[in-house]
């Protein structure tokens, strides 16, 4: 679906979450949302059950929780308020990089 600027951020050894989180951006709310729903689909031919979603009526950030893996797709305003990717991959006390 073409989404644009995906970026995959290692959390394992960080969090509980999940061990990874992919953040790609849409270019408006229709690619979100359809990027979204291609995610969707590959997670269900994959066999992954129990997976969340939230924010699909309005498109302008979808997050999709399958577990070990939870992906953000944004519209880039979006995605540039909220700079997930900083908070998750800022360096660490001892100066190394956190992802």
């Amino acid at each position: 679906m073409k989404a644009e600027e995906t970026l995959t951020i290692d959390l394992r050894g960080k969090t509980s979450i999940g061990d990874y989180m992919v953040v790609t951006s849409g270019r408006s709310n229709r690619h979100v949302g359809a990027v979204a729903d291609n995610v969707l689909k590959d997670l269900s031919k994959a066999g992954v059950p129990d997976v969340r979603v939230e924010g699909m009526p309005h498109c302008d950030w979808v997050l999709i929780d399958s577990g070990d893996i939870i992906v953000h797709v944004f519209r880039p305003e979006v995605r540039a308020f909220y700079n997930l990717e900083k908070m998750w991959t800022t360096a660490r006390p001892d100066g190394r990089r956190a992802s």
